[in-house]
């Protein structure tokens, strides 16, 4: 008796949180056990405090770091005789952008690595990964068991209960035998080895928040089978079949994407999902892939609405065909990219997200069918003119052209405004995207 009045009290949870969760129900994860149940109730709550009520102060705050960095740069240069710029001259320093000069022009980045924890901006502004924990060393790239990972490799690392700063003993090709799902108040940082993830499994976020990925190639990867999978010291159970994303962003806050190689991946390159919000992806260099970023994956999932992502200084490359991103109901800052290719649209979207578009140079392809940078799905003009999507500063090239619609951003004195830098400095601001090579010594 008390056994199945036991089931049935389970059974009327589960039922409940099917009722108040119900896309989690179907997060990868073939037993949504009470650990899933209570880390997607805390994800929740984590969005929500993330979430910023003021989003174009972010912008704002994001614009005033580009500015100060340049004016900064132009004085050195001016100032040929002075200290400063004869120091500068000598380290060999090329940072070009706000987030790289908080950190690159360092000739002991290695001894100090957990300064790029103080180098945020954007929606992940403050965010700290593994900053308050130890420094792990991977020395292992194998991945031959998923349930009871080997010390010394990437995935017993990552499921570590408290805050790690990861890093890689030498250069090294990790082929994840499935996904890799990755905790809590982690840092992954591949500086100063060439770390590939690739032809394996994807990087999942699942639930988490506080994380730093830096420095990595990621390409090739393949959507997994699922299985028994280990996601932290504690807990581990059954996940389906992954999408084959290079990163995925589900149900996760404070997230920081920097510096980061990808390409050819079986689904997408960058997933924010399920409510994902305060997350930044910077410098990184984009290849070869058909659907490269999804910000929200359902337009019924209104949950998104709290979805805030910055996207900056990335290079958006060869061979991309769309989503660079494809957007929905959240609010995205896409801010000082280059995007020299594509073969249907840039930027897309549905379930009015609002899209802030400043500062970017758009390429258009020679087809004259494509030149258009926007996309909206499953809308009429009568609905989407609405949807507040804006372009300032952008930089249009070889016919392309932005279709704005909805209405200045309001409420913002004009003495307060800092508009982006325009598109004409984007060259200068990606021009080091992707993965560095870092070597110790020298600045990065």
């Amino acid at each position: 008796m008390r056994l199945e009045k036991y089931f049935r009290v389970e059974l009327l949870i589960i039922v409940l949180f099917a009722i108040l969760f119900p896309n989690y129900t179907r997060a990868n994860i073939k037993d949504f056990d009470e650990v899933w149940q209570q880390r997607a109730i805390q994800a929740r709550k984590n969005a929500h405090k993330a979430y910023h009520p003021d989003p174009h102060k972010v912008t704002q705050d994001f614009n005033y770091h580009v500015h100060k960095g340049i004016e900064d740069d132009d004085v050195d240069s001016n100032k040929t005789n002075s200290r400063r710029n004869l120091k500068s001259q000598k380290s060999g320093c090329t940072a070009t952008n706000p987030i790289d000069r908080c950190w690159r022009c360092d000739k002991d980045w290695f001894k100090h690595r957990k300064r790029l924890a103080n180098c945020a901006l954007g929606f992940a502004r403050g965010t700290t990964g593994g900053k308050h924990g130890k420094i792990y060393v991977v020395t292992d790239p194998s991945d031959n068991d998923l349930v009871n990972p080997k010390p010394g490799t990437l995935r017993y690392a990552v499921i570590q209960p408290e805050p790690l700063w990861i890093i890689f003993a030498h250069d090294m090709i990790i082929r994840l035998a499935e996904e890799l799902i990755v905790s809590s108040h982690k840092t992954i940082d591949g500086r100063g080895a060439r770390v590939h993830i690739s032809n394996g499994g994807q990087i999942t976020l699942q639930f988490v928040e506080n994380v730093i990925i830096h420095g990595l190639h990621i390409h090739d990867i393949k959507a997994g089978n699922g299985g028994l999978i280990r996601d932290s010291t504690e807990h581990y159970g059954f996940r389906t079949r992954s999408d084959g994303d290079a990163i995925s962003i589900y149900g996760s806050t404070r997230v920081w994407i920097d510096h980061i190689s990808m390409s050819n991946c079986q689904d997408g390159l960058i997933d924010v999902i399920m409510a994902s919000t305060a997350v930044t992806i910077s410098n990184c260099h984009l290849t070869h892939h058909n659907e490269v970023m999804l910000f929200g994956a359902s337009d019924g999932y209104s949950e998104d609405q709290v979805m805030q992502v910055t996207v900056a200084f990335n290079h958006f490359g060869q061979g991309l065909v769309q989503r660079m991103p494809r957007c929905r109901w959240g609010f995205i800052h896409v801010v000082n990219n280059d995007y020299t290719h594509w073969l249907m649209y840039a930027v897309g979207g549905s379930q009015h997200p609002t899209i802030i578009s400043q500062g970017n140079r758009f390429i258009a392809p020679q087809d004259i069918n494509c030149k258009e940078v926007t996309k909206r799905d499953y809308a009429p003009e009568s609905v989407w003119k609405t949807w507040n999507w804006r372009s300032e500063g952008d930089l249009m090239m070889n016919g392309a052209f932005f279709v704005e619609s909805g209405s200045t951003v309001k409420n913002v004195p004009n003495k307060d405004v800092i508009n982006a830098k325009p598109g004409t400095f984007v060259t200068r601001l990606t021009r080091f995207a992707g993965a560095l090579n870092c070597v110790k010594n020298k600045p990065c």
